[in-house]
């Protein structure tokens, strides 16, 4: 059985990866099990420069907010800002403290530095302003929109003024209450007014399409898909909000599914520029239908992955992360006949395994003992493009 394993595993570097898929993807998703691992983001980044090198890639996204990583974005393709400032404003979910992300950053500022902006590498979040506690108000990216539209077309096409759009939004605190994460009772997606603000996002984000020829050569194109990029997480926060305030039990599915749609639209945005590298968990790049348990319920949605895989078919491919140990959390060996014990038993430390050729072994699942990792289900191997292995996570210090 061994034998037949390893003759399913390669070498982990970028001209490895690209053998294994039938053509080169215009979304490569790298997939990790758990959060919170430096050495899964200095594979990311190893992985990522050799993309760019060898192969011409040029953007990455990451699982932070899109917004925050426009500050990001400015800094390595201008120099705008300095990294510490960088780190403490252009990343969500407490990423900018990590070393493998401070080394992405400064790696691509050094990269860009002198060359022109057709050659420059470029980083996007591909998260929506939503954080852990609850989402963002939504008047920071309407109010951004409308300004943008204001600048270029005639008062007379706009749907509203922006003292609507402020009196409509009221005091942030509204939508920002922490409460309603678990009491809709305390949100105001399903208000009056954020009802008519859903129409009035709608109407401006079509304005900025109808607008489309008129407002890049007014701006740039630069500008546009800026602008684009708030009418997208515009719409998506209220509606995130809308299903924040349902009492009902397809809140939690449809809250997972409104994230997951603004992931994967702002990761074919990203992918218009040009082949990029995608890094997230693996329930949001994965093929198959995502789930979740939450006491008696079971919410269900489609991930981000497999949204972007429905549109860009084999533009599309996915590399799923998985784990032998995390003994700081509670991980060890794994059992011999689960996938990862089977590749645990192979000498080195990391392997790139073609996904569907181990699926032959038939390795049963595996259960993890800690709740923040996410063992590969075998189910799921005919859908999964290739495995990143690593034997072991290094102890925290």
């Amino acid at each position: 059985m061994t034998t037949g394993i390893k003759d399913a595993t390669h070498p982990y570097d970028a001209a490895a990866v690209m053998r294994l898929l039938p053509t080169r993807p215009r979304l490569l998703a790298l997939g990790e099990p758990t959060h919170g691992e430096d050495l899964l983001l200095d594979l990311r980044n190893e992985l990522f420069r050799q993309l760019v090198e060898q192969e011409g890639y040029r953007s990455i996204a990451i699982e932070s907010d899109c917004l925050s990583g426009l500050v990001v974005d400015d800094y390595v393709t201008s120099g705008t800002g300095s990294l510490d400032e960088v780190m403490e404003r252009g990343f969500s979910h407490g990423l900018g403290s990590s070393a493998a992300n401070r080394e992405l950053v400064r790696w691509m500022r050094a990269y860009n530095d002198g060359r022109p902006a057709s050659e420059q590498v470029r980083f996007a979040g591909c998260d929506g302003p939503l954080e852990i506690t609850g989402p963002e108000s939504p008047r920071a990216v309407l109010v951004a929109l409308h300004r943008y539209l204001a600048a270029h077309v005639g008062a007379g096409l706009l749907p509203c003024s922006e003292e609507t759009l402020d009196r409509l939004l009221g005091p942030d605190d509204r939508w920002t209450e922490p409460a309603a994460m678990m009491d809709p009772s305390r949100s105001a997606g399903q208000s009056a007014a954020a009802r008519e603000l859903r129409v009035l996002a709608d109407d401006l984000v079509a304005l900025l399409d109808a607008e489309m020829p008129h407002l890049i050569a007014a701006s740039s194109r630069e500008s546009w898909d800026r602008a684009r990029l708030y009418g997208r997480t515009a719409t998506g926060l209220l509606r995130y909000h809308f299903w924040m305030a349902d009492p009902s039990p397809a809140r939690m599915s449809r809250l997972c599914a409104v994230r997951d749609s603004m992931m994967a639209a702002n990761l074919l945005a990203v992918a218009e520029r040009g082949p990029a590298l995608v890094h997230a968990h693996n329930s949001h790049l994965q093929r198959s239908k995502s789930s979740m348990r939450m006491g008696d319920l079971r919410p269900e949605w489609w991930s981000a992955g497999a949204l972007a895989a429905a549109h860009l078919g084999e533009e599309y491919a996915f590399l799923s992360t998985a784990l032998g140990t995390i003994r700081h959390q509670g991980v060890d060996a794994p059992p011999s006949e689960t996938l990862e014990g089977l590749l645990y038993a192979l000498p080195d430390d990391r392997y790139l395994v073609d996904a569907r050729q181990v699926a032959a072994a038939r390795p049963v699942p595996r259960v993890s003992s800690w709740f923040g990792y996410a063992p590969l289900d075998p189910a799921h191997l005919t859908e999964i493009d290739g495995i990143v292995f690593v034997k072991d996570m290094p102890s925290r210090t």
